[in-house]
């Protein structure tokens, strides 16, 4: 279909940023006039406190009439990236941030630079009172950063940084040849539905093509991510970090403890995850699972219908307890308010997002499918993201509003808890009831439990670099071995090259990442137990989560909304609700 065949309710409402291109065009004009104005408060900071309050001032309506263009180019792109005005739209919007960036290097410097005492008299005053966490969070970075010469060097070496990760991208996406399997050419996409095949021929072909080819280049790729690792580790040694897993955690705030805790909480649940994997062998009458049959549903697939209207129907109902108010926001936003751009089109980016926005609706792209409850479930979590940043954006300043990834997780995936349940729980038929429980673990084995393996890989690895070990093929593969026997357990027969599986995964380029998923479905579900069983004070805490924004680091947040990650039973909560959907999966299920 073409962009311009979609009917238009079922397109989202640009508006709220731009009336149109030409607007578009007239307001990005004038930022580029005003943006030396930007640079033109380098030095003078320091003079005065009414100095510091014009610049924050100009750079705070500066920053908020450029993000409210910018999203609007970048989800014209988005819709229909083959449109030639679009591209421009987005590359107009891609060199306005470069040049924000270049233009305020200088802010955060010249904002520690300036004496303690004279800053704390001048954020006391309450026309700073927007500006109070903002500055704060700045000079909390303090004693990692370096002078002006030291700092001018290592921002002279980022873009040598992201050579592993480039070099990564394009020998898996470019230089590998993966063959082809059953008349598909495989690729790092198509392998996802080729091991979901119910043939086990087509399952082992593409898994051994797939694995044989990164074996092939096993001594390139970790010298690759050894590169990486070595990166991570000279960045948080520069800036005075205890290790790469400090300095990475260092940003939200987060505790050493929660990313540990994390690991050691998953290794308590290894019991559960293990009965899993039981019971899939049980399903597929298998004394032992091969690595290549994991990724086949537990029950499946049910032919299901449910039009776009009828998922606004089902997550008006699953969200109906977080009140009135939540709800009619989202659904208004689904229809009426055209939040949402629903369906695929030629040109449109695939999968799903939200992008919110200070000053615009907070927008939300699916490419929506009646045929797949999945996209149910995509539609809910996207929703959860965007109420997310609706809340924050209307319950704090502009310099405040922004969320960490590590509360998005939380807020998204609490609301596919919400659908999850409501589902099981309304379902009056066994089959249907089997395939939500065998979704729900699915996902929980996804996010909670693999996440984690990859987490506890990154760290390993770290760890065993900053002792100066050095990270061989051989050492890596080892390493990740020992995991997969962990995690899988007795169950799985690992082929001599399930291991390769390590050098495959491109999240490990942005190191300390994955373990967000983790906490978030952790946090999610501990946060769901308390809202569907609990009172009106409960819902009220997880919305004042929603609405903390930016104004509170993770932990903290989290905490008005009723849940300590700092804390163990954070994740042994999930675990336990893990094992009670395997316990309900087993007294129903076929095999």
């Amino acid at each position: 279909m073409k962009r311009s065949e979609q009917k238009l309710n079922d397109t989202w409402d640009l508006s709220s940023l731009c009336i149109d291109k030409n607007d578009f065009n007239t307001r990005y004009e004038r930022l580029l006039k005003d943006l030396p104005t930007l640079g033109s408060f380098n030095k003078t900071l320091s003079l005065s406190s009414d100095n510091l309050y014009t610049a924050l001032e100009f750079i705070k309506n500066f920053l908020k009439e450029a993000e409210c263009i910018s999203s609007y180019a970048f989800l014209c792109f988005e819709t229909d990236a083959g449109k030639g005005e679009n591209a421009e739209l987005a590359g107009k919007a891609s060199i306005l941030q470069a040049k924000i960036s270049e233009a305020l290097s200088y802010l955060e410097p010249e904002i520690l630079s300036i004496d303690k005492a004279k800053l704390e008299e001048a954020l006391a005053e309450p026309r700073f009172e927007e500006y109070r966490i903002f500055i704060s969070k700045i000079i909390r970075f303090a004693p990692h950063t370096l002078s002006e010469k030291e700092e001018r060097l290592l921002s002279l070496n980022s873009e040598a940084a992201e050579a592993p990760s480039r070099a990564f991208h394009d020998l898996v996406d470019v230089d590998m040849d993966f063959g082809t399997v059953n008349g598909i050419k495989l690729t790092q996409s198509s392998y996802m539905s080729l091991i979901r095949n119910t043939d086990e021929a087509i399952r082992k072909e593409a898994y051994m093509k797939l694995h044989s080819t990164f074996t092939n280049f096993q001594h390139t790729i970790a010298r690759l991510y050894e590169g990486s690792v070595n990166q991570d580790i000279f960045s948080s040694r520069a800036r005075g970090y205890s290790s790469a897993l400090s300095a990475s955690l260092f940003a939200d705030n987060v505790p050493e403890e929660v990313y540990r805790n994390l690991i050691a909480q998953v290794h308590e649940g290894f019991p559960e995850l293990h009965r899993y994997y039981a019971l899939m062998a049980k399903v597929q009458k298998k004394d032992k699972l091969k690595h290549y049959d994991v990724y086949l549903p537990l029950v499946k697939n049910i032919e299901c219908n449910y039009t776009y209207e009828d998922a606004v129907a089902l997550i008006k109902e699953a969200i109906s307890p977080l009140g009135k108010e939540y709800q009619d926001i989202l659904v208004k936003g689904l229809t009426e308010e055209r939040w949402v751009d629903r369906y695929e089109n030629d040109g449109k980016r695939s999968g799903a997002f939200s992008a919110g926005c200070y000053t615009g609706k907070p927008y939300i792209l699916t490419n929506y499918k009646e045929d797949v409850i999945d996209s149910v479930f995509t539609l809910i979590h996207e929703g959860g993201h965007s109420m997310h940043s609706y809340y924050s954006a209307k319950s704090n300043p502009f310099m405040n509003y922004n969320y960490t990834i590590f509360e998005a997780e939380v807020a998204s995936t609490f609301n596919e808890q919400l659908l999850s349940r409501y589902l099981i729980s309304n379902s009056k038929d066994d089959k249907m009831k089997a395939y939500l429980l065998s979704h729900e673990l699915s996902s929980l084995v996804a996010t909670l439990f693999r996440q984690t393996m990859f987490a506890e890989y990154e760290l390993l690895i770290h760890e065993a670099v900053e002792r100066g070990e050095v990270a061989t093929a051989e050492f890596m593969r080892k390493t990740y071995r020992g995991l997969l026997e962990s995690y899988f357990g007795p169950i799985m027969e690992f082929e001599d090259n399930s291991d390769i599986e390590c050098m495959r995964i491109p999240h490990f380029y942005n190191a300390f990442y994955v373990y967000k998923y983790a906490t978030g479905i952790s946090a999610s579900i501990a946060l769901a137990d308390k809202v569907l069983n609990g009172n009106e004070a409960d819902r009220n805490a997880y919305l004042s989560f929603l609405k903390s924004g930016g104004s509170k680091y993770p932990i903290e947040s989290l905490k008005l909304g009723g849940v300590d990650m700092s804390k163990k039973e954070s994740v042994e909560k999930a675990i336990k609700h893990f094992a009670k959907l395997l316990d309900e999966l087993e007294r129903i299920i076929e095999y």
